[in-house]
């Protein structure tokens, strides 16, 4: 980390706990201007777990029996900042019995004992907007049979905060946690008697965030999609604030939400979830539909281009592909080299799928979550299209570099379906080796066709691949395609080995084929997820070969077997996440 970058973060740690021990002396309110509406949506079964003192933050399962959340020690970082971000409540709100309400406001009371004073972890801006937000959300479900003080408390500390925020949201990073603060505080100042007056400078603040932030594309810098959906939840809630208060919405806040709407509906799978790139999960389940439906914006991107992904879809079927350069600089830190990815559900089934960020297991699975081979793509002799830099010193943090720079695509319509064509330099530079890929996706859903070549496109590229072959002993360039089966998928090599026959919990079978000349098998793979205490096993098809030339090609298909009907009722459960997590 730079002398600069160790300066700004020490100042803004120093800021945090002067501003948070300053609030202190702030008066507090009284009461709400009207009666909040909850707008977040909390999980039944994460809220049943919690009332029973199973505590599963940032993949670490705490086992707590009767005492407070706050005595119990984190095992890291991570966990803390979830619970004091508090979106917890949302799912003690979900299961909304009486052993749910006691425990929110048992743990709600005991950090304004502990914590109310401008101490602990959980004063930075945007732990401190996402807080507040549940606060008010869920102030009905709080205070319902609380005695005076413990009302007057409540309403103190959330002034004290809102203070806070006021002060302290330039000290958010830019993107996800500036957002965050800033709807905190907007939030608040619209619904707290008295504090209308904070409101104003977040309305302007965030205005002018939805400009730098957002692009054209409704895009964020990080490329990451589920974040793209945070930012986009929380600036549906501001606007609704905003309205519910009789007040207008700045141009920019609705343009942003305008031209976020078309990119989350082209990142959104037949299923529902999101596409899984760039640090990114599937979604908080019922946020995306929630978030599209209360932004009253239906258009979807006409290229199926967004955010520097490329859709094709058809009956159901989807194919999602990362077809962009990674994020640079600090927009990175989270990355991954994934150029030219893709992923494919078919109706409620995810079949073909990236790894995922391996951040809450730890710091090798996150490493090994963010390089190529943990992705549907191809990989060159084990190396990935891009590398991570060396840890940034103070923060840990480690940024993409030497990733693809020049992404050129095209997606067109042919006789029998559509096409995306995509190449990167991502291997140029060891190799001298330009990786193309094609994919087609039939009209009526039932096929992908793909095409994946490396190339020595011009004099030196092909110097540089021929140093590459002599130091191969002229044994060829490894290289291999790999293709990451969701967990819940079926696999068996078929047809003495030349294919791979996958069925999907629906009933579907899907077949892949090669065009023969190349080692075809299935290995062991992981599927990273949020939320649970460990990686889930899966299964990967690995086509394998060598490139001995200028030019290389490899021919594959996916495709539904013959005998599977057009249309399935997919009837077939699938089971509760948050409940399987525990024994897993």
């Amino acid at each position: 980390m730079s002398t600069g970058d160790t300066f700004t973060s020490r100042k803004n740690r120093f800021l945090n706990r002067f501003y948070a021990r300053l609030s202190r002396r702030k008066r507090g309110v009284t009461a709400f201007v009207s009666q909040p509406e909850p707008r977040t949506i909390g999980s039944f079964a994460r809220g049943r777990q919690l009332a029973a003192g199973n505590l599963l933050f940032a993949g670490y399962l705490v086992e707590s029996t009767g005492e407070s959340l706050w005595s119990v020690e984190a095992p890291n970082a991570a966990f803390d900042e979830e619970r004091h971000g508090f979106a917890w409540l949302d799912d003690l709100a979900a299961l909304g019995n009486l052993a749910a309400r006691e425990k929110a406001q048992a743990w709600v009371w005991d950090w304004i004992d502990e914590f109310g004073n401008g101490r602990g972890p959980g004063w930075t801006p945007e732990l401190t907007g996402r807080r507040v937000i549940r606060w008010i959300c869920h102030a009905p479900f709080l205070l319902r049979g609380r005695e005076k003080e413990d009302s007057e408390a409540f309403f103190c500390a959330l002034s004290q905060q809102t203070w806070f925020l006021s002060k302290r949201w330039p000290g958010a990073a830019p993107g996800l946690p500036r957002f965050e603060a800033l709807t905190g505080l907007i939030y608040a100042g619209l619904s707290l008697e008295g504090r209308e007056e904070l409101a104003d400078p977040g309305v302007r603040a965030l205005a002018h965030e939805c400009n730098e932030q957002i692009d054209d594309q409704g895009g964020l810098p990080t490329r990451n999609p589920e974040e793209l959906l945070e930012v986009f939840t929380l600036l549906s809630w501001a606007a609704q604030a905003l309205h519910e208060a009789g007040r207008g919405t700045a141009h920019a806040h609705t343009e942003a939400i305008e031209r976020i709407a078309p990119t989350l509906r082209t990142l959104r799978h037949a299923d529902g979830g999101l596409a899984r790139f760039h640090g990114g999960g599937r979604g908080l389940e019922g946020r995306l539909d929630q978030a599209l439906a209360n932004s009253h914006t239906r258009d979807r991107h006409a290229d199926g281009l967004s955010m520097g992904y490329a859709r094709l879809s058809a009956h159901r079927t989807s194919v999602i592909i990362d077809a962009a350069p990674p994020p640079k600089g600090s927009a990175s830190y989270n990355a991954h080299a994934s150029t030219l990815a893709f992923e494919l559900t078919s109706g409620r089934r995810p079949l073909i799928v990236n790894c995922g960020s391996g951040a809450t297991f730890g710091l090798e699975w996150r490493r090994a979550g963010r390089a190529s081979p943990s992705h549907s793509t191809l990989c060159l002799d084990g190396y990935s299209c891009a590398r991570l830099a060396d840890p940034e010193r103070g923060s840990g943090r480690e940024a993409l570099v030497d990733g693809p720079k020049e992404v050129p695509i095209e997606i067109s319509e042919v006789s029998d379906g559509l096409r995306f064509q995509g190449g990167h330099d991502g291997y140029a530079q060891t190799f001298g080796l330009t990786h193309a890929r094609s994919l087609e996706l039939t009209f009526d859903g039932r096929g992908l066709a793909g095409e994946d070549m490396l190339l020595a496109i011009d004099e030196p590229s092909k110097k540089r691949f021929d140093k590459a072959m002599d130091a191969s002993v002229l044994t060829g360039i490894g290289f291999d395609i790999r293709f990451h089966l969701h967990p819940d998928v079926d696999s068996a090599l078929d047809l003495g080995g030349a294919a791979v026959s996958m069925a999907l919990k629906s009933g579907e079978i899907w077949v892949f084929r090669h065009d023969g000349g190349f080692n075809l098998a299935i290995e062991p793979s992981v599927y990273l997820e949020k939320g649970r205490l460990k990686p889930r096993a899966s299964r990967q098809i690995v086509l394998s070969g060598r490139a001995m030339d200028f030019a290389t090609r490899v021919r594959w298909s996916l495709s539904k077997a013959q005998d599977t009907a057009v249309a399935i009722r997919d009837l077939n459960r699938d089971d509760d996440v948050t409940e399987v997590d525990l024994s897993t």
